[in-house]
């Protein structure tokens, strides 16, 4: 996601998805992984007005542990399935799809989305496979820009 604008995008697009639970009055949480780590930045809580202010720490780095974050998304999805099993929960991905992982669909989630962020001359077309390979949906960063 360093390549070219893609973080700056992401973040747009995460500044976007986090407005609309806002005025869906829906819960959010927030797993980021980059280098070689993965984190909860944000655990299940109902959505709050953001501001960019609140999206511009969050780091890219090369060598993206997706595993590790889908491993940290299904406990937190696992953890929010415990304390509320009726309520549905969604797992959206934002990738360039350039890991080379090919993770299990994590654990708790009724429904997956992967926004395909991958831009090179030579598309991989990893974005997709995963979102067939989970049972989800793909859907092209420039979709959620209309």
């Amino acid at each position: 996601m360093l390549h070219g604008r893609q973080l700056a995008l992401a973040k747009g697009v995460l500044l976007r998805l986090l407005q609309r639970a806002y005025q869906a009055r829906a819960e959010v949480a927030l797993v980021c992984f980059a280098g070689s780590h993965a984190e909860v930045r944000l655990q299940p809580a109902r959505a709050r007005p953001w501001s960019e202010a609140w999206v511009r720490p969050i780091a890219g780095g090369g060598g993206t542990p997706l595993a590790l974050g889908m491993q940290r998304a299904g406990e937190v999805l696992a953890g929010a399935a415990r304390r509320r099993p009726a309520q549905q929960r969604w797992l959206w991905l934002l990738s360039d799809g350039r890991s080379a992982e090919q993770p299990a669909r994590p654990r708790g989630a009724d429904a997956v989305m992967v926004v395909d962020f991958e831009q090179q001359a030579v598309a991989l077309g990893r974005c997709r496979e995963l979102a067939a390979a989970w049972d989800g949906e793909w859907v092209a960063v420039e979709a959620l820009l209309k």
